[in-house]
C-alpha cells in the first residue's frame, strides 16, 4: 500500500495526516520511485499553515518537494534511468510519501557516495541559492553578504559564492558561527550594532546582499551597506521588495520567475551533485523523523533545528 501524508485544511503542524494512494504507474516520461528520503523545508510548513497564500483546498493537498530513492518502473519515451536505479528529485508535488511517479525532468541520478538524506536535502535549497546567485552575477571581486548564513539556503549561497569566487560574510548566531566560518565565510553576529560589525569584517566594502533571513534589521543592513540596490535581493520579504526598490526570487514575491531563472534553478541540482562528488559541497543533516511522524518534523522546522530535516518512510 502507498501511502502519504497531506492535509485538507490549512493549519497547525496536527492538520497533517497520512491517506493511502493506489499504486500508480509511470506515464510517458515518467519515473516510478521507491522514497528513502523526503526532505523538510520552511516553505512546506508555511504553505500548510497558510502563512504563504496558496490556491484553495478541493481535495488532500499533499507535501513535499525534494526527496531521495530507487527507481521501480520507468515510463515510455523515458532514457537514462533502469529499475534499481538510485535517483534523487526535486521540483515536484507529493515527496512526503512511501512511493511517487514523477517527470523524468525532475530526477537525477543518485551517486553511491551521496546518501538518500543528502540526496533529498539538495533541491530548494541548492535551487534558491544558485539562482539567486547567478541573478545577482556574483562571482571574483563581489563582496557578498548573506544574512541566515547557517540555514540550509545560507550554507548553499555560502558554498556556491565562495567557489565562484568571491568573498564573504554571513550573519549568524553565536552558537552556528564555526559552521558559517568552515564553509568559508566570516560570520558576524545578528543583533544591535550589526552594520558596524560587518564593515569591520569587509572594509573593502559590500557589492551585494542575499536575504535569506526575512528581518527588518536584515533588509535594513544590506540597504545601508550595498550601493546598488539592484544587486539587493531577498528570498523572504518578497511582497516588501518593490517598496524597497530591491530584487526578490520566490519567497511571496508577486512577480514570477523568468525563464531563465528558472533555468538556473533546474541547472541547481546537478552541479551541486558534481561538487559533493568532487569533494567541494556539503550539506549539514539535521534530525531524521518516521514518515508517519510528519507532524512532529514540522514542529521541529518550525521550531529551529540545526541542519536539514528529512523523513523516512
Amino acid at each position: 500500500m502507498t501511502t502519504a501524508i497531506a492535509y485538507t485544511e490549512f493549519g497547525g503542524p496536527e492538520v497533517l495526516h497520512e491517506i493511502p494512494l493506489p499504486e500508480q504507474a509511470p506515464g510517458s516520461g515518467e519515473v516510478a520511485i521507491r522514497v528513502a528520503a523526503a526532505g523538510v523545508n520552511p516553505i512546506d510548513a508555511k504553505l500548510r499553515s497558510g502563512l504563504r497564500p496558496s490556491a484553495a483546498i478541493t481535495e488532500p493537498r499533499r507535501v513535499g518537494a525534494d526527496g531521495a530513492g530507487v527507481v521501480t518502473a520507468v515510463g515510455a519515451g523515458v532514457d537514462g534511468f533502469r529499475v534499481g536505479d538510485s535517483v534523487l528529485f526535486s521540483g515536484v508535488s507529493g515527496a512526503y510519501a512511501t512511493d511517487i511517479v514523477v517527470s523524468a525532468r525532475h530526477v537525477f541520478a543518485r551517486p553511491t557516495h551521496v546518501s538518500a538524506a543528502e540526496g533529498a536535502a539538495l533541491g530548494i535549497p541548492v535551487s534558491t541559492a544558485y539562482q539567486a546567485l547567478r541573478s545577482l552575477a556574483v562571482g571574483a571581486g563581489d563582496t557578498l553578504l548573506v544574512h541566515g548564513g547557517s540555514g540550509a539556503v545560507g550554507q548553499a549561497v555560502i558554498q556556491f559564492a565562495v567557489l565562484w569566487g568571491a568573498d564573504v560574510v554571513a550573519t549568524t548566531s553565536d552558537r552556528r558561527a564555526e559552521r558559517v566560518r568552515a564553509l568559508g565565510a566570516i560570520p558576524v553576529a545578528y543583533g544591535d550594532g550589526l552594520i558596524d560589525r560587518v564593515r569591520e569584517a569587509a572594509p573593502q566594502g559590500v557589492t551585494v546582499a542575499i536575504d535569506a533571513a526575512g528581518t527588518d534589521e536584515a533588509l535594513e543592513t544590506s540597504i545601508e551597506l550595498v550601493p546598488d540596490r539592484h544587486r539587493i535581493a531577498t528570498l523572504v520579504r518578497g511582497r516588501d521588495a518593490g517598496g524597497l526598490g530591491i530584487r526578490a526570487f520566490s519567497g511571496g514575491s508577486p512577480d514570477p520567475l523568468t525563464a531563465q531563472q528558472q533555468t538556473w534553478r533546474a541547472e541547481a541540482v546537478p552541479v551541486a551533485i558534481a561538487l559533493m562528488v568532487a569533494g567541494h559541497f556539503s550539506v549539514e543533516l539535521g534530525p531524521t523523523f518516521a514518515l508517519a511522524d510528519a507532524t512532529e518534523a514540522h514542529r521541529a522546522v518550525e521550531a529551529g533545528v540545526d541542519g536539514k530535516i528529512t523523513l523516512v518512510p
